[in-house]
């Protein structure tokens, strides 16, 4: 909920900065809805909610289903990530037209910065040290957690030449600057979209490695043998 919270309170502040800088709100919302940290974030809020509601219903202590494990760890990575960057690289670099912004504005801004890029964060890396019933996931899952960021890359790639910049200042637009071709050229493009995948291998083998480590300690409690019953011998 909290996530989810953060989200709708960046599309509003998205759509009243689009409306004083006279923007298309059409081509806001469709850029809006194509950040990776936005994106990340609904996918994030989905499976917890899909997690919550199975675990709700399956009550003990049996591992989560596959699907279920599979999906936690493709979202945590790139949330974890997001976290990393924004406050290692990004923190206090805020758009012009923030100076701007009105009250309301300014705290709804915050909220969805701090929610989405803190506390997001901080939830996963402790769902993934401390939370209960964790499954391990083959190695071959790492396919899965760097699949996601590919595909929204390749989209990210193709879409940015096809679309023009809200306010009309370049008929392409990217939601990253790094990723823009338009400002180092391709080679510096690749190079990041380089980087960022082998920091996906590496978070992709940490989260995996730490849910087979939790799940194999774990278990001799889920797997212990209850004492038998007043038997046949006995009696």
């Amino acid at each position: 909920m909290i996530a989810a919270s953060g989200v709708v309170a960046g599309l509003l502040v998205n759509i009243d900065r689009a409306m004083r800088e006279g923007q298309d709100r059409s081509d806001v919302l469709a850029n809006y809805f194509s950040m990776f940290t936005i994106v990340s974030s609904i996918l994030s809020v989905f499976v917890l909610v899909t997690a919550a509601r199975w675990m709700r219903r399956h009550p003990g202590t049996s591992p989560e289903p596959v699907g279920i494990a599979m999906a936690i760890a493709a979202v945590t990575g790139p949330v974890i990530l997001l976290g990393i960057v924004f406050n290692v690289l990004l923190r206090g670099d805020p758009p012009a037209i923030a100076a701007t912004d009105p009250g309301w504005v300014a705290f709804l801004d915050s909220w969805a910065t701090e929610t989405l890029h803190v506390a997001l964060p901080v939830y996963f890396v402790l769902d993934l040290l401390f939370a209960d019933r964790r499954r391990a996931l083959p190695w071959s899952s790492l396919l899965v957690i760097i699949g996601y960021p590919l595909v929204w890359t390749t989209y990210t790639m193709i879409r940015g030449e096809r679309v023009v910049a809200p306010d009309g200042s370049a008929p392409w637009w990217y939601p990253y600057g790094f990723l823009d071709p338009h400002t180092a050229g391709y080679g510096s493009a690749f190079a990041y979209i380089g980087g960022i995948l082998v920091a996906f291998v590496l978070l992709g083998i940490a989260i995996i490695g730490i849910g087979r480590v939790r799940a194999r300690h774990a278990a001799p409690d889920d797997t212990s043998t209850p004492p038998p019953p007043m038997s046949r011998l006995a009696i």
